[in-house]
């Protein structure tokens, strides 16, 4: 059915199949939002339509398969939501995965597989609903990036790198639509338990022989323990509904335990005493 009249505030969620885009989408769908969930496998929608059920939305959702760097693929499933439902209000970017390793050790291929999905998936979605935000003067598109879009890490060149990216092209995407009445935004949260934990630490292998191998178990420790003791995404899902709602949301937004004091550290300490203190943590897992 041709849904060109739909009155309620439509939301598009890249990587909805578990993690922050399940939860915000359930989210954005109780706050009466009419939510396109997206993911790359939608056989992995199980999780996602139960819980809408359970929530009583599911009236309010519908389940779609996109793969963020099948840029063509990307371009018409965008053309298509519009053509149905109208406008797409806010656009929320999270699909993402997390490569790590030493960057002697990782494969070119990795790195662009990397940025494929982080970075340029996400630039060819919001690509896609810029001109209909731009006649309309109206949009928000919502960027997930992570502290590590702000601070670099030892072993997590490739995540950090595209989160950079991200970084960088929201600052200038959002200087270029704001005479357009399109406000974008970066959500930048600190640890929490997702699925991107379990997914992340698959990926990584450690050879016997590596010249890295104590370095890469250390972080590893590390990472299972954060990945332990992490809250749940609450206030992640929370202030991503919160900028979907306001008229004129901000540029950034730090969220987490630690997240704004660890940015303001880095920001204002000299460098030197920075990379002492993470390079002395470093050590510290080395030793445990």
């Amino acid at each position: 059915m041709n849904q060109n009249l739909h009155k309620s505030p439509v939301a598009f969620v890249t990587g909805a199949s578990s993690g922050f885009g399940l939860r915000t989408s359930l989210a954005l769908a109780r706050e009466g939002y009419q939510v396109v969930a997206s993911m790359r496998n939608v056989q992995n929608k199980g999780g996602l339509e139960t819980a809408a059920q359970e929530a009583g939305v599911i009236d309010r959702l519908e389940v779609i398969s996109l793969d963020v760097t099948d840029f063509f693929a990307v371009e018409m499933v965008i053309q298509d939501v519009i053509n149905r439902y109208g406008q797409i209000d806010v656009l929320v970017n999270n699909a993402g995965f997390a490569a790590g390793g030493f960057t002697e050790e990782l494969d070119i291929e990795e790195w662009q597989q990397q940025f494929q999905t982080n970075f340029f998936g996400l630039v060819a979605v919001t690509k896609a609903v810029l001109p209909s935000m731009r006649e309309r003067r109206n949009g928000k598109i919502v960027n997930i990036s992570s502290i590590s879009g702000r601070i670099g890490f030892p072993s997590m060149g490739p995540y950090v790198a595209s989160k950079f990216a991200v970084e960088g092209f929201s600052e200038s995407l959002r200087l270029e639509m704001l005479p357009y009445g399109v406000y974008v935004v970066l959500i930048e949260p600190g640890s929490y338990k997702t699925d991107i934990w379990s997914k992340s630490l698959g990926r990584v292998t450690i050879s016997p022989h590596s010249a890295y191998a104590k370095e890469m178990n250390a972080v590893l420790k590390y990472v299972n323990r954060v990945a332990e003791t992490a809250p749940p995404p609450d206030e992640v899902i929370r202030k991503i509904v919160e900028v979907a709602k306001s008229p004129a949301p901000d540029l950034r937004y730090p969220v987490g335990r630690g997240v704004k004091l660890t940015i303001a550290l880095k920001n204002r300490l000299p460098w030197k005493w920075w990379e002492r203190m993470v390079i002395k943590q470093f050590h510290k897992e080395k030793r445990s």
